[in-house]
């Protein structure tokens, strides 16, 4: 957790790919990024980045009830919801 939210979705998010770990999540439990990130209107949201084939993450989003699916932790059963209320 960092006090800059662009610290998690450029430095940190490009330092994990350049090292190779298979899945990063930000939790956006206050919304705080930009709209390019949130979209419109800012709600609260859940990105999982997973490495491709090519070493280079790609996002799903998370929002509400959305389950939340992890390629490390097959087994998880969360929605957002559940994730932001712990």
């Amino acid at each position: 957790m960092s006090t800059n939210w662009e610290d998690d979705y450029i430095d940190k998010l490009d330092e994990c790919q350049r090292l190779g770990i298979p899945e990063y999540w930000i939790i956006d439990y206050m919304a705080v990024a930009s709209r390019s990130y949130l979209g419109k209107p800012k709600v609260p949201t859940v990105f999982v980045y997973l490495l491709d084939e090519n070493g280079v993450y790609q996002s799903t989003a998370y929002r509400g009830q959305d389950r939340i699916v992890s390629r490390t932790f097959p087994e998880l059963t969360l929605s957002v919801e559940q994730v932001l209320a712990a």
